[in-house]
């Protein structure tokens, strides 16, 4: 499965791409507070692209360990201006970043194309707005949810359990009604998980590609890069570029990133070697 239809924009992933992150947030872990106003953000949306970012991803609420909730409201009113401004004229698709029926609903209907869940549909009523509104999905591992998820995470097999959760939404989604050509699974790299564990399934993603949907990773500027190099969050593009080319190595097809340029560059010479 090489081309994702993305709401009538087709994402080509025949090679791995490059997903560029926008989050209009104020407390996002790297960004938070640098795209509040929609003419920024819209702007770093067009430079993204410029750079080779294959898809934008336009996030409303912080997931970042102990981030405060967001009101539905409050979302709408962040990223539903971005979602219409980015649509209107750029032909890349466009993923919305929300675990709310709602918002996914309104970000379709607004232009976005694609939903990135970190809840993986769990929510009541996410799966059958997915299902409704035919749209890919990205299915994420945690354990716990973002406000307490890194206090004690454990894991028998970190690797088996990732897998084993992500086949069961499979299965919940399949059943739902939604195409397995609309879905994409995402490991959740520091989600719940210590730097053992997120390198584990770093060092194994292979046995999560063996789920056999296209495999989306966030690695950019992790704190597992920021405790491996001793960095902080604005010194770690090189980790994360290392990161990528590894991940990508391993099956994953959809690189999210902050360093859109830096990570087309690495992702190219890394495809060139693999071919």
């Amino acid at each position: 499965m090489s081309i994702i239809d993305c709401a009538g924009k087709q994402l080509d992933l025949s090679q791995p791409r490059v997903m560029g992150i926008l989050n209009i947030t104020p407390d996002s872990f790297s960004d938070g507070g640098d795209f509040l106003s929609v003419d920024l953000a819209v702007e770093q949306a067009y430079r993204m692209v410029e750079e080779g970012a294959a898809i934008i991803d336009v996030g409303g609420e912080s997931t970042r360990p102990g981030a405060p909730t967001v009101s539905e409201t409050e979302e709408l009113d962040r990223v539903m201006p971005v979602i219409e401004g980015i649509a209107r004229d750029l032909s890349v698709p466009i993923s919305v970043d929300t675990s709310k029926p709602n918002i996914m609903r309104s970000a379709v209907a607004a232009g976005a194309g694609l939903v990135n869940d970190v809840m993986a549909l769990q929510a009541p009523g996410a799966v059958a707005a997915v299902a409704d509104l035919n749209v890919p999905v990205c299915l994420m591992h945690m354990q716990g949810e973002p406000r307490t998820m890194q206090k004690s995470p454990r894991y028998s097999d970190v690797v088996s359990e990732v897998k084993a959760f992500l086949a069961q939404r499979i299965d919940c989604c399949i059943s739902a009604g939604i195409s397995h050509s609309r879905l994409l699974v995402d490991p959740g790299f520091g989600f719940g998980k210590t730097l053992e564990h997120n390198l584990a399934l770093l060092r194994d993603l292979q046995k999560i590609a063996e789920l056999n949907l296209p495999l989306l990773v966030g690695l950019s500027r992790k704190s597992m890069i920021g405790a491996l190099l001793d960095e902080p969050v604005n010194n770690r593009m090189y980790g994360s570029l290392a990161a990528a080319v590894l991940a990508a190595e391993r099956g994953a097809r959809i690189i999210r990133t902050h360093d859109v340029k830096p990570t087309v560059d690495a992702l190219a010479l890394s495809a060139a070697l693999l071919k």
